[in-house]
């Protein structure tokens, strides 16, 4: 990957083995320092054996949220700055490198279900699966009772084939292992007259000689008032 063509929203640090990725880190609000509300996670880790014996393991560690009060100042807004680290390692010698997609679930009357620990590999089943869910770069967004939004964290914009712009929410890397750390992230919710919850997930799609697989842990579900 080329790092003096990609762009990266909001305070993210990537590192990737064997790729030499490096992206500069210039965001950290003040808003975050001054929250109302600090949630640690636990985070989690989940490993799958493909079918070709190359083992992925997804691990993600010092995940937090700040709940600070929004610019709207009214019930339906909110505003939360998230911070966390994940973590792919593969093993086996067909492995190929892959891409790493951090980002959250969010969603206003909806329960993000699942439990969190230290050393459980998240389960994708939530209730509210089956709502619809529209995939927005981390920021504002607008969210109204019954519905659930996918925020992505990465922005990473290259040139394409053709010579113009192309943005994707994934990180490549070569080898057995990358990462990518999010510092103060915000997410600010408006519209949802009721509760809201939120949730995070590291996707991963391994690639080995042989086999392309995903691999998608979650964090632990938390609320944002």
């Amino acid at each position: 990957m080329n790092s003096s063509k990609n762009s990266l929203r909001r305070g993210l640090q990537i590192s990737a083995v064997g790729a030499a990725t490096a992206v500069a880190v210039g965001f950290l609000s003040a808003g975050a320092a001054n929250a109302d509300t600090f949630v640690p996670l636990p985070g989690g880790t989940i490993s799958k054996t493909l079918v070709d014996g190359t083992v992925v393991t997804v691990t993600m560690t010092g995940e937090s949220a700040n709940i600070s009060p929004s610019m709207g100042a009214t019930p339906l807004h909110r505003n939360v700055w998230v911070s966390g680290s994940a973590k792919v390692e593969l093993s086996g010698a067909n492995a190929d490198g892959g891409k790493i997609e951090p980002g959250y679930v969010v969603a206003c009357q909806l329960t993000l279900g699942g439990k969190g620990g230290a050393d459980t590999g998240m389960s994708s089943n939530w209730e509210g699966e089956s709502v619809k869910q529209t995939a927005k770069s981390a920021g504002n967004l607008s969210i109204a009772p019954g519905q659930a939004k996918n925020v992505k964290l990465l922005d990473l914009e290259k040139a394409d084939d053709f010579g113009g712009e192309s943005h994707s929410g994934a990180n490549s890397f070569k080898g057995k292992s990358g990462s990518v750390t999010w510092a103060d992230s915000t997410i600010g919710v408006e519209g949802c007259a009721g509760y809201a919850q939120a949730r995070s997930y590291v996707k991963v799609t391994a690639s080995t000689k042989n086999v392309s697989s995903t691999v998608t842990l979650w964090g632990q579900p938390f609320s944002i008032g």
